[in-house]
């Protein structure tokens, strides 16, 4: 049978118990009466269990017949579910630019509005480069749209504010986040994979930019175009 460590807060169990008299529930919950300490261990004993003081403070004491490891194991695994089951707020942060096109800001609204479902709050970030730094009100405009659009998850906890070269918006839950089950690894890895593949396709743009926000792109062929070849 286990004996709590002196150090812990574990409630009194067998010859650690040392009033006199004790009033004795056997592992039913059935009330036994008041009986000699040493009567209530044998008692416990012969019925291979331990006897665990519940309520040190009664007069008499009040002492329970169970198993003391047991006990303990239960404890753990109710205190290790609701660890479980708390909410861990993260701040996700996704990154926009004033040119992202409808279908790039589509898969990042539905991340977003994921990231809000769970519990968690969502920063955009808005990236201005070169001239895009003189039409920041677009940059504005775009985050008063998102919240907008996810008005019915979360509320604005930061407004649009510039830091620099970037906007920063910051989204809080206003929802009891859904307990959902862990996505499929499949799924999750294709959630990724979407999400990357849109930044990857901004940043490249990025760099097709120089600073004073002109294209390096290939000038467009004049309305003459070609000529013809001689007959």
């Amino acid at each position: 049978m286990q004996q709590p460590s002196e150090a812990t807060n574990e409630p009194r169990v067998n010859r650690r118990i040392r009033v006199p008299r004790v009033l004795v529930i056997d592992e039913v919950g059935n009330r036994l009466g008041e009986f000699l300490t040493e009567d209530a261990i044998r008692l416990a004993e012969e019925r291979g269990l331990d006897l665990i003081e519940v309520a040190p403070t009664a007069r008499p004491p009040v002492c329970k017949i169970s198993d003391f490891g047991k006990m303990k194991y239960e404890k753990k695994k109710r205190e290790q579910e609701a660890k479980h089951n708390q909410i861990q707020v993260v701040l996700k942060e996704i990154k926009l630019r004033p040119k992202t096109d409808k279908h790039d800001l589509q898969v990042k609204l539905r991340a977003a509005r994921s990231f809000l479902e769970e519990g968690n709050k969502v920063k955009f970030t808005v990236r201005f480069r070169g001239r895009e730094l003189a039409h920041r009100d677009i940059g504005a405009q775009q985050c008063v749209a998102i919240a907008e659009v996810l008005k019915d998850l979360c509320a604005v906890e930061m407004p649009p504010r510039m830091d620099g070269r970037q906007m920063f918006m910051v989204l809080a839950p206003t929802r009891r986040p859904v307990m959902k089950k862990k996505r499929d690894d499949q799924e999750q890895r294709d959630i990724d994979a979407a999400v990357a593949q849109v930044e990857a396709e901004a940043g490249e743009a990025d760099d097709m930019t120089d600073e004073t926000g002109e294209s390096d792109a290939p000038d467009a062929p004049d309305e003459a175009g070609e000529p013809e070849p001689a007959t």
